[in-house]
Parts: structure tokens; sequence; C-alpha cells
């Protein structure tokens, strides 16, 4: 039954994932996505969006080493690979200046101590406002601009115009030089859909906070929002109350599978391989381990191929990927929301826009362990949990709750 299996479950907490077997850990390291990448529109001006912001001197992009979430990560050059370690939501503050905050650690690029001296390190930092953490754009020129510090109008500078990966990035008095200009390239400018429709449109930020008071950090309102832009038909399809509880049915199974989005990885790692099921070719890669890991817990070999060559994402050969970017975790989660049946007869998406009710959701993502009695306590906690956003989102659940 490998192959009918998902995702595995939290032991300690006693959630059963979707997949049989138990497991699971808390875990916050940190993130890195590639793939499905969006089709990005470098621009001449600079309104509130999601960017990729490349030297203008080396066409690499500005990088949160190892996709950190911690205060004073590193902030360098690298390789423009579509993580979200590479994206930064750019918004005003006030005065024709922004902040800019990584999507994947919710945290803002800032002047190391607050320092005015010229060299001063630019790291990430938690974002409280401060003069050396809001920029000014100064367009140099058809599509490039120099970003200019509030408190010393210094300028972003690549060190020495340095090709490396790897290479810092300072402040320092503007000098007209390539390597303090930089192009700009949107990738989204609003959340999932937006206009009432998708993700965005629906989950606000306060009420997402609401629904997991105790979530890991990894777990960003963003990542989610710039993942769920990735499915066109997530939470855009059906009228208002269809796109809101498939929004809750959503939210309440990852919920379940990682107590509150608290969990990334499994607690009780196992190996997962199986070779005799998946796509053609789906070894396991060696010394990679395949068990729970994301919003689903997604586990076994051939899953991670599969979802793999569906997102663009080598996720045979670094299966660790999804615990280490917060937008992969959550397109993985997607992926099999939107296109797998998994253990029932129809993808979890269909479920809610077709009509079958929340209960055809638990039985594609776990039925197999949970479903027709054989553990009606796991699917009674989908169930409180699902209920309870509808009502954060103001909408009834609807039929056929349980299965």
């Amino acid at each position: 039954m490998a192959n009918t299996l998902m995702f595995r479950c939290l032991s300690l907490l006693g959630v059963v994932g979707a997949l049989g077997g138990c497991s699971g850990e808390p875990s916050g390291e940190a993130p890195e996505t590639l793939g499905q990448q969006e089709s990005p529109a470098i621009v001449s001006s600079i309104v509130e969006g999601d960017y990729v912001i490349r030297s203008a001197m080396t066409n690499k992009c500005i990088d949160v080493a190892s996709s950190g979430t911690a205060d004073g990560t590193k902030v360098q050059q690298w390789d423009c690979n579509g993580t979200n370690a590479q994206k930064f939501h750019i918004s005003p503050t006030s005065g024709g200046y922004f902040k800019i905050i990584n999507v994947n650690s919710g945290k803002g690029l800032d002047v190391q101590g607050v320092s005015t001296a010229p060299n001063a390190v630019i790291h990430q930092w938690s974002y409280v406002g401060g003069n050396n953490q809001q920029f000014r754009f100064v367009n140099r020129g058809g599509t490039s601009f120099s970003m200019h510090l509030r408190h010393t109008d210094m300028a972003v500078d690549l060190s020495w115009g340095s090709a490396d990966n790897g290479t810092l990035l300072l402040q320092y008095p503007y000098g007209y030089t390539a390597n303090q200009h930089w192009t700009f390239d949107l990738v989204s400018g609003g959340g999932g859909g937006g206009g009432g429709t998708g993700f965005g449109g629906i989950l606000t930020r306060d009420t997402f906070n609401a629904m997991f008071p105790s979530r890991n950090g990894f777990y960003t309102y963003d990542a989610l929002i710039s993942a769920a832009g990735s499915f066109p038909g997530l939470a855009t399809t059906g009228d208002a109350d269809t796109r809101k509880r498939e929004v809750a049915a959503f939210l309440a199974n990852v919920n379940h599978e990682t107590g509150g989005l608290v969990y990334i990885e499994e607690i009780n790692k196992g190996d997962y391989c199986d070779t005799s099921w998946g796509p053609p070719g789906c070894s396991c890669a060696g010394g990679k381990r395949y068990y729970g890991r994301g919003p689903m817990q997604l586990s076994w070999n051939g899953n991670y191929c599969a979802a793999g060559n569906a997102l663009g994402l080598p996720l045979q050969a670094n299966p660790d990927l999804i615990a280490q970017d917060a937008n992969v975790a959550w397109r993985t989660g997607f992926w099999f929301w939107t296109t797998q049946t998994g253990a029932g007869s129809m993808t979890a998406h269909n479920a809610i826009v077709n009509g079958a009710g929340f209960g055809q959701t638990i039985r594609t993502i776990n039925g197999s362990l949970e479903c027709d009695g054989r553990n009606p306590g796991q699917v009674q906690s989908r169930i409180d949990a699902y209920v309870r956003f509808c009502g954060m989102l103001g909408v009834s659940p609807g039929n056929n709750l349980g299965c």
C-alpha cells in the first residue's frame, strides 16, 4: 500500500499523516526553493510587491545566506536560483522610503549596528522601523536603481564589484558606479489571486496568525501566499463560500499534519524508500532520507520524485529542500492538494469545489488509516479545526464533514 500513502504522522502528538506510520520533529532550520518560478518583469519604477533584486554589474541576486531566518544572517550576492531567500517584499514606509523584507524569513535588510560608517555591513534583522532599515530608490537610467539608506543616504554597494558568490553588501557613499546599481524583477504584485478570490484575498495575515498562534516561524504568511499564487485554480474556483471553504479545508488538514504549523519534519524519522512504485527511475539517492517534511508531511521517495518533477524541484536529490524553504514546503502541500487522489477517489481540491465535502479531503489525505471508523478521533480533530477555521473566515462548513 506504499503507493497510496502520501505523508507520515507526528507520533508524539498523536497525529496521523496521510501515509501511515508516525513521526515528526520540530525544526527551525532555514529555507530555500527552486523551480516553477514566476515570469519576472524587470521594472522601471518601484511599487509594493515581491521582487528579485539583481546586481546590474554581475546579474547575480541579493540572497540571504543559507536561507537563514535568524537576526544577523549574512546578506550576500549569489547565483539567482528562484528561492525565497532571494525574494523580497518591498513596501512603503513614509517620506518616499521603503522597507525590504525577505519573503522567507520575514526580516528586513538592515545596516549592522545602525552604523553610519562607510563599508558597514548590510545583514538581515527583525524589522522595527529603524532608519537603518529603510531605503529610497533612485532611477539611474532604464531599469537600474541605486538604493540609499535613510539614516546615512549612502548607497547599497556590492563590495569591490566582485562577481564571486558570497560577496557582501555594504553601505558606501554613492559614486555613480555599476556596483551600486540594481535591477528589480517583480515576481508578485499581490498574493494568490487577489480581488477577494485567491488565498491572499481570503486569508489575511492577522487571521492566519490567529489560526496558528504557536506556529513555527518557518511557516510564514508571505511564503504561503506566494506559493498559492503558483496554483491558478486554488481558492479561485466557485462562489465566495466555496473559495473560503477551500482555504479553511486546506489549513485544517495542514493544522492536523503539523500540530498547528509547529512541526516541519517528522519526530521519529524513518527511511521511507520503496522503488517498486513512483516515477520511472525514482531511486533513493545515496544517503538521503524521505521522511515526512512540510505542511502535508510529504514522505516516500516516490512522492518526492513525483512532486519534484511536477514543481521543477530537485527533491529526489535534495529532500531537505522542503524543510529549508517555506515556499517549497507550501508548494508540495498545494501540489498534493490540487493534483493527487491519494487514498481517495478525487483530489482534495475537487472534493471542495465539486461539493463532495470536507470528509472527502480527509479520505484523500489519510483515508486508508482514518476513515470508515479506523480512527474516528483523528477524523474529528480535522473536522474541529475545519469548523473553527470556517468560522474565522465567515462561512458555514457545509455538509459531509466526516468520512
